[in-house]
């Protein structure tokens, strides 16, 4: 069954890079981020082969987004704040003392309020994510090895900044860009982008286009340009159809209100 972070990466492989839906052949690499399988049949008009593109995935909270440039490393991540469920923010920060550097705990804890405290916590975390994710070595990573210094000026819905900088094992990586923006108050997005292949020349990070913020799409534009890839089967719905419809939880149910 295909969600929407992998419908979202089928639509871009499929108009980005004029590849048709029932050939596209998605697989994750050993440490789980998705790459186009090759080799792939393109229509005439893309050329002999599909532009590279560097594309990533993340969802969390109501959104899936998908971060793509070609020629490049990217790594995209998205956070919801909210508070922990099990623990004070205190103790949730205390458990998470390790994954950042002392600088970034003042930022975080000098944010204000402690719902700001959380919101300065998972933007640093989706900071550290997006790189994660874009250089592909999974958990493993020493997460203080990347130190991030937030841009001075504030985040608002409608807009990108780009002036984070991130400093790794306490030299700033000049090769590495951040965008960051926000789905809406409690949504934050990362994305993290570098060159692709340091043996061959790239275009500098200040040579990319201005950074657009992110199209949201509806379902129907999810599918839009889908097609079945397997054969329709009406015994299956037959079989799903005559399945007996599971008991209703306590929680779904209405109750009466007095007023």
């Amino acid at each position: 069954m295909l969600n929407q972070p992998w419908l979202l990466l089928r639509r871009f492989v499929c108009e980005r890079m004029k590849i048709p839906w029932s050939e596209i052949r998605l697989r994750r690499s050993p440490r789980g981020k998705p790459y186009l399988a090759a080799p792939l049949e393109v229509s005439p008009d893309s050329g002999p082969t599909p532009q590279a593109w560097g594309f990533n995935l993340s969802h969390q909270g109501d959104y899936a987004v998908l971060a793509a440039e070609p020629r490049r490393q990217v790594g995209v991540d998205i956070m919801k704040t909210t508070m922990p469920g099990s623990s004070s923010v205190p103790e949730f920060f205390r458990i998470m003392t390790r994954q950042f550097t002392e600088y970034e705990w003042r930022v975080i804890q000098s944010a204000g309020s402690e719902h700001q405290q959380l919101a300065a916590f998972y933007r640093h975390w989706a900071l550290k994510e997006s790189f994660i994710k874009a250089i592909g070595t999974g958990l493993g990573f020493n997460l203080q090895r990347a130190e991030f210094h937030l841009a001075t000026e504030p985040l608002k819905e409608g807009r990108v900044l780009r002036q984070t900088k991130m400093l790794l094992d306490e030299e700033e990586a000049e090769d590495w860009l951040f965008e960051e923006s926000l789905m809406d108050p409690d949504h934050h997005v990362a994305v993290a982008l570098a060159p692709a292949d340091t043996l061959h020349s790239t275009p500098p990070p200040s040579s990319l286009p201005l950074p657009t913020t992110f199209t949201l799409l509806s379902f129907r534009d999810l599918i839009a340009s889908a097609s079945p890839l397997v054969e329709e089967d009406p015994a299956y719905w037959d079989s799903f159809e005559m399945k007996a419809e599971a008991p209703r939880r306590q929680s779904d149910t209405c109750s009466p209100i007095s007023l």
